[in-house]
């Protein structure tokens, strides 16, 4: 049985997931995040590297840095854990729709394919594969974005941004690509597994009632109490609720730094002349 640990990174509300198959040594992250100071532009390592040294200190051999999909609320450490620890960096293969809208926001020009090559692979829905010992699937949860993935591993489903805490709900519909239709019969993919599916949200915001951070719950508390989207909550009564909350929300405060970075799978833009690095800020677009 695989063990799981969360990294619960507060400044950006994200929950990584540690995910080790004890019969192997062998383990996954789940969306890793690297520290990004807006205001100064400087990154940092301090989260990624407590998940590197638990790592290592249980001498484990990551194998897979899983994306859910490409993060708006938060830059990647993908890259940076390859570099520290080795393992393939995966992501569903609709991430190429992404990259196509996203090239030609960020107008990047030659340098930027948009074939997802910037990744080491691209999972298939109801692709298997391997954690060690552990069979795992990826299965394709559209609708927050195009490319979300849920990641099966056992009895955990790791959903990213399709589902948070039955307190909180689900995530938004409106960035490119995004679908309240997708997302409800997501959803209900999800709503089909074993009543006692754990489940890992990849954000928490802290709902009505609780005092602290919670990133795992399981399907038959989803079924039954998610405030979007229980059992009871049609297909028509969520796309008018999502469509007017998304219309009430504002652009995710690290959204235009991120996603140029995301999309690269943690990689930055090549260096101008002189070997500095630079982000796009793309003005009136949004």
């Amino acid at each position: 049985m695989v063990h799981v640990e969360t990294f619960f990174d507060q400044a950006t509300n994200t929950a990584t997931h540690l995910v080790i198959d004890s019969s192997s040594s062998r383990c996954a992250v789940i969306d890793p995040v690297l520290d990004f100071d807006l205001p100064s532009g400087r990154l940092g390592a301090n989260s990624a590297d407590k998940i590197v040294a638990e790592i290592k200190s249980k001498k484990l051999r990551l194998e897979w840095i899983l994306e859910t999909h490409i993060h708006a609320d938060h830059i990647t450490a993908a890259k940076h854990l390859k570099d520290q620890l080795g393992g393939k960096i995966g992501i569903g293969k609709k991430v190429c729709q992404v990259q196509d809208v996203f090239r030609e926001f960020y107008d990047l020009g030659p340098e930027f394919v948009s074939d997802g090559s910037q990744f080491d692979h691209l999972f298939d829905d109801g692709e298997q594969f391997a954690i060690g010992n552990t069979l795992a699937n990826a299965i394709m949860t559209p609708g927050h974005t195009p490319a979300c993935i849920t990641y099966l591993i056992e009895d955990c489903a790791f959903c990213g941004d399709t589902l948070f805490m039955p307190d909180t709900g689900t995530g938004r519909c409106d960035f490119p690509g995004g679908s309240a239709t997708d997302l409800y019969s997501s959803i209900q993919k999800i709503f089909s597994l074993p009543s006692a599916t754990r489940i890992f949200v990849g954000h928490d915001y802290i709902g009505q009632g609780r005092n602290n951070f919670a990133w795992e719950t399981t399907v038959a508390d989803q079924r039954e109490s998610n405030i979007h989207v229980r059992s009871g909550i049609g297909l028509e009564e969520f796309i008018e609720f999502r469509k007017k909350r998304d219309a009430e929300l504002s652009i995710p405060r690290m959204m235009l730094s991120a996603i140029q970075v995301n999309i690269r799978a943690g990689g930055l833009p090549p260096p101008s002349g002189d070997g500095r690095t630079f982000l796009k800020l793309p003005l009136n677009q949004l």
